[in-house]
């Protein structure tokens, strides 16, 4: 069974930065298009940003010039650089296939506040 974990999560101040990685398992990491996904308190869980196999990306238009998605497919890892965080991206980001195929790990919390 395949195993997600979100790391890089914290407390930033507006404008900060963050990293965040996700450490996946399983033999066909490489095969999926893969995603973050933010959840913020009393909303739905939203997609924020994909990357497929040939690292074609997409995003949202409000995190759109501010955070790149990125993948190791050797270490399967996925990665979020957010830049010129905003309060309103405040939320517990994970990652997972573009059609959530995998178990959905614990998450890591961003919280952006002065």
């Amino acid at each position: 069974q395949v195993q997600l974990v979100e790391s890089g999560g914290g407390l930033v101040q507006p404008g900060g930065s963050l990293r965040l990685s996700c450490a996946a398992s399983g033999s066909s990491f490489s095969d999926f298009t893969m995603a973050w996904y933010r959840r913020a308190p009393e909303k739905q869980r939203e997609v924020v940003a994909t990357i497929t196999s040939e690292r074609i990306t997409n995003y949202i238009d409000s995190v759109k010039g501010r955070f790149t998605i990125s993948r190791d497919n050797e270490m399967k890892r996925v990665y979020l650089q957010m830049n010129d965080l905003k309060p309103q991206d405040t939320a517990a980001y994970y990652c997972n296939t573009q059609g959530g195929n995998y178990v959905w790990g614990q998450g890591t919390q961003v919280t952006v506040s002065s």
